[in-house]
Formats: structure tokens, C-alpha cells, sequence
């Protein structure tokens, strides 16, 4: 059975275990403290970063990192619903959103590790900015493919998950006006996979990053 690697918290482990999960694919989680990485994990991860996906063969196992890697294997390799586009160029086009839905992980990481007003004002409009883009890019939905249920989407729905929480803590501002991204993060809230994607007790988890890493964003919505 495949073993995919993780951390409780990691958007990119969650992007892997939704394409897997609707790929129909059975896989076991072993989770990691990245704070205090065992010796078998970095001797196997040559960037010592999750998701990493452990695939038996008859001559032992081979492991894949980066959740891109991962996902675009699990795509190829496995029988279940196509999660990429048949035609090349729109299948390129796919992987580019992909690459711009890491882009906003990034900016993510600095709104939610920002301990000043400063910080956390850039990083939120940069959030903002390219949500509007992706507002832009949409169609009718549900998905961003339609009705079909993509990569794409397994990229996003981490992403969005992040405002479950954060949308309690402080008016950010950040879905003003995107109705389409809006609609779209519902539906992705709603997919079984993406549910299953995480422990019960992420949340809880999630605060307490930020209250590890003094975020700005725990004060925000008394300023």
C-alpha cells in the first residue's frame, strides 16, 4: 500500500492526499513533527520537507517528493476520474493555476506569521490581489473546471481551508467582491476528499501556530 508522509498542518501533504483520495486510491498517513524530523524520514527526504509518497516494488520502495511530483503520478499511475485535462494545452494551462496557487501559499505564510500591522497589511492584499485574479479566471463552477473536479482544485481547497479559522479571528477583507472564488471555496469545503484531508483536530492545531508564532492576525480584529 502507498504511505504518504505528513504533517498536520502542511497545505501541500493536503493537496496529495485529496488527489489520491479521489482517485479512489487507498494510501496509510504516517505523520511527522517537522520540528524534530526522525532520522528515517531524513534519510529518505532529500529536501527534508513533506508530502513524501512511498511506493512498494518488488525491489524494495521508491520514494516521490514534492506534492506536484506526487499528484501528477498518482494522475498517471492510477485508474479512477481523470483530475487533469485530456488536451495538452489546456493540461498546461492547469499546471500553471497549479504553480499560481503555490504562489499564494506563499504570500499566505507571511499573513499568517506577520507579527506587525505592516507585514500583515502587505501580505494580506497581496492574498487579496491574486484571489482576484483568480475571481478573473473562473467560470460557472462548481469547480474550477466546471463541473469537473481537477488538480487544480486540490491545490485551492488547502488554501481556502486556512479561512475557516482566520475568517473568526479578523474582518481581513480578503473574499470582498469575489463572489465566483466565494462559491468556489464552498464547494471545494463541501467535497469529501478535502474533508478527509485533515485530522479533526487541525483547527485547534492552527491556533496554536499562531499563537507559537505571536501572528499578528490573533490581535487584527481588536486594532
Amino acid at each position: 500500500m502507498l504511505t504518504l508522509v505528513s504533517h498536520h498542518l502542511c497545505p501541500y501533504v493536503q493537496r496529495a492526499s485529496i488527489a489520491l483520495d479521489e482517485k479512489g486510491v487507498r494510501f496509510e498517513l504516517t505523520y511527522i513533527d517537522l520540528k524534530a524530523k526522525p532520522d528515517w524520514f531524513l534519510k529518505i527526504s532529500p529536501l527534508g520537507k513533506v508530502p513524501l509518497l512511498q511506493v512498494p516494488q518488488q525491489s524494495g520502495e521508491t520514494v516521490l517528493f514534492e506534492s506536484s511530483v506526487i499528484a501528477e503520478y498518482v494522475e498517471e499511475s492510477q485508474a479512477g476520474p481523470k483530475l487533469h485535462p485530456e488536451d495538452a494545452l489546456e493540461r498546461a494551462r492547469h499546471r500553471g493555476w497549479m504553480e499560481f496557487g503555490s504562489s499564494i501559499l506563499s504570500d499566505l505564510w507571511g499573513f499568517e506569521t506577520a507579527q506587525d500591522r505592516e507585514t500583515y497589511e502587505q501580505k494580506r492584499q497581496a492574498v487579496a490581489g491574486k484571489l482576484a485574479t483568480m475571481e478573473a479566471a473562473l467560470g460557472e463552477g462548481p469547480y474550477f473546471a466546471g463541473t469537473q473536479f481537477s488538480l487544480v482544485d486540490a491545490v485551492f481547497a488547502p488554501i481556502f481551508r486556512y479561512f475557516d479559522l482566520f475568517d473568526t479571528l479578523a474582518d481581513h477583507g480578503i473574499f470582498d467582491g469575489l463572489d465566483r472564488v466565494g462559491a468556489w471555496r464552498k464547494a471545494l469545503a463541501e467535497r469529501p476528499s478535502v474533508k478527509a484531508a485533515v485530522t479533526p483536530d487541525y483547527g485547534e492545531r492552527l491556533m496554536t501556530f499562531l499563537r507559537e508564532h505571536d501572528a499578528y492576525l490573533l490581535r487584527a480584529g481588536q486594532a
